[in-house]
């Protein structure tokens, strides 16, 4: 919609014709030197393209002369900030294999991935010290542990004594150079939920053919502003702020915390904004609570006015019907006086693109954006493939699918609706795993990704659901729980999470947990007993309120779909938790082991 969309001629980038990440990172130094690459909030950290390939070059060579190499691996656990990029982008300029582990992860799970990757120097922080050292004393091939912050310690080096043992006469740029677009540039271990998890080895060739398809679809603007706030263990923030960034040239702001995302996109007002459906849900959640919380009744009756108006041109455009010219200015007017501060509000005056993926969104939170005049683009990828798929273009976005295939990914369904890709995107195999790379990657180069999707009449992709989770009723019904689920988290603040529960069972059922940031505000406002979601789980207002928007999701679900009945849990699930995956990932099979007496009490009644 007018006042977000993509302006402006579309800029060339020089080290999109490199044939490795290094020669890409190396064109970008060169063409941006004096541009800002990596910041923190308030500029406490302000790091050029010049000073970022500087520390490149000297963190190189120290780690050289630590013995990593063409094909070594290293190991990070890091929350987001500068030193990640710094060793990241040194251990790639030696064709080294440089990955991430969730800092969530406990010794015994990150001493498989340290295994799995041989990997030689682990860099980490003083918060995660005592678990990596714990690893280093099981893993014999561990021989270096780099600590990035304060001063060494229990035979560990910070970076500047790894830069202090760089050889006089070490050449950065053969090292550099003799990387090949085959090389592996990098794991990504998939969270997984059950078993081991697999590490997916993605080339240089893989990423540099994922940022051109990228480029294609959003264009990219000259001198991007993005935060770094996701994991850097999840392809989609490896990509967006790392790699892409090194590619186009992006201006990255490390948030270290993502609780304060809210806070960082204040202050950097990105140009490019991607996130999981959940921050989407919450944004929305507390715009429709401030307009419902406003005191001066013509303020409100504004902004209900405003987002009616949205709501009504964005539908009209979504159903291919022209939009009247007197509703168009009545929208200009909307925004002019209410839309554009609303976003001003959330950080989201100055995008020029935002995509949303990772899990099935609710169509009701794209249609806000939409309305708001934020043109949130729904997109589907994986692990496997870099994160490309398809995805929805900005000048054409259909609410409810993830897109069209993106420029160069094939998109084929198999015979039971497996969405099958195929591409320069797609990788070489799992690390370690001939067996599991053959049963992802047939004779013809197409990867089973294991999710149902179905095409639209436009040849729009929707995705249904994973091929194994999918909930088929006593009665024979297939359903998707993720898109139950969806439905159920977005129609009202106070569930946080949920999981549908309902494989050859007469009826669906549901777990539930309660937002830990709306259940304050909502126990404030009842005047009920307790500070935490564990005492306020069971009290009866809570219960009727969860009903309330459990009920109002049911209204957007076929019959067989509908919860009938929930159970609120007195806990809080985390991520790398018993009941999610790192990225936030029902582990499905662990939660009805786990619950099995709370999920035969629904269906005992």
């Amino acid at each position: 919609m007018e006042g977000t969309s993509i302006v402006g001629e579309r800029p060339s980038f020089r080290s999109l014709q490199e044939p490795t990440l290094c020669g890409a990172f190396q064109a970008t130094v060169e063409d941006h030197p004096g541009r800002v690459a990596i910041r923190t909030l308030g500029d406490g950290v302000s790091i050029t393209w010049s000073q970022y390939g500087e520390r490149v070059r000297r963190l190189a060579g120290g780690l050289a002369a630590l013995g990593l190499g063409r094909g070594d691996t290293m190991a990070a656990m890091l929350v987001n900030r500068p030193e990640f990029h710094f060793a990241d982008a040194a251990a790639m300029h030696l064709g080294a294999v440089a990955f991430s582990v969730y800092n969530t992860y406990t010794a015994d799970q990150i001493e498989f991935q340290v295994s799995d990757a041989a990997s030689r120097v682990f860099v980490t922080e003083r918060a995660f010290l005592d678990t990596v050292l714990a690893v280093r004393e099981r893993c014999a091939e561990l021989e270096h542990v780099v600590v990035v912050d304060g001063e060494g310690e229990e035979g560990t080096l910070t970076l500047e004594d790894v830069e202090a043992r760089a050889e006089p006469d070490f050449d950065f740029a053969a090292a550099w150079e003799a990387v090949e677009p085959d090389d592996v540039l990098t794991l990504i271990y998939t969270s997984g939920t059950t078993g081991d998890p697999k590490g997916v080895q993605l080339t240089h060739a893989n990423e540099l053919a994922a940022g051109r398809s990228f480029d294609q679809i959003v264009v990219f603007p000259d001198g991007a502003r993005v935060i770094s706030w996701l994991p850097m263990a999840h392809i989609a923030e490896r990509s967006c702020s790392h790699y892409l960034a090194v590619m186009f040239g992006f201006t990255s702001t490390c948030c270290p915390d993502p609780k304060r995302i809210g806070e960082y996109l204040s202050e950097v007002r990105p140009s490019w904004f991607f996130s999981v459906p959940r921050i989407w849900e919450k944004m929305k959640a507390g715009l429709e609570a401030a307009i419902e919380g406003e005191q001066d009744a013509q303020r409100q009756q504004a902004m209900r006015w405003a987002v009616d108006t949205g709501l009504r041109k964005t539908r009209l455009i979504q159903a291919r019907e022209e939009v009247p010219d007197e509703l168009e200015q009545e929208w200009r007017k909307a925004d002019e006086m209410v839309l554009s501060k609303m976003r001003a509000l959330v950080g989201l005056d100055a995008l020029e693109a935002c995509n949303v993926g990772a899990a099935p969104t609710p169509p009701e939170v794209i249609e806000f954006f939409h309305a708001i005049g934020v043109p949130l683009a729904e997109l589907w990828g994986m692990s496997e493939s870099c994160g490309a798929g398809t995805c929805n273009r900005a000048e054409d976005i259909r609410i409810g699918t993830v897109g069209p295939p993106s420029p160069g990914v094939e998109i084929r369904l198999a015979d039971d609706g497996e969405v099958l890709m195929k591409g320069d995107v797609v990788m070489g195999g799992y690390r370690n795993l001939p067996e599991k790379t053959a049963e992802a990657l047939d004779a013809d180069g197409w990867l089973h990704t294991g999710d149902i999707g179905e095409w639209n009449d436009e040849g729009f992709l929707r995705i249904v659901d994973r091929k194994k989770e999918l909930i088929i009723s006593s009665g024979g019904k297939n359903m998707s729980p993720a898109n139950i689920e969806a439905r159920v988290k977005a129609a009202g603040p106070l569930i946080g999470q949920a999981m549908a529960v309902g494989d050859n069972r007469p009826y669906n059922v549901a777990l539930i947990t309660l937002d830990p940031e709306a259940a304050p505000g909502f126990a404030r406002a009842h005047g009920l007993s307790g500070d935490s979601v564990e005492e306020w789980a069971g009290q009866q207002a809570v219960i009727d309120e969860v009903q309330r928007e459990v009920d109002h999701a049911n209204e957007s679900l076929a019959r067989v779909e509908q919860i009938k009945r929930f159970r609120i849990l007195p806990t809080e699930w985390q991520p790398g938790g018993d009941e999610l995956t790192p990225t936030a990932k029902l582990k499905r099979k662990p939660i009805g082991e786990k619950y099995r007496e709370e999920i035969e009490e629904l269906y005992s009644g």
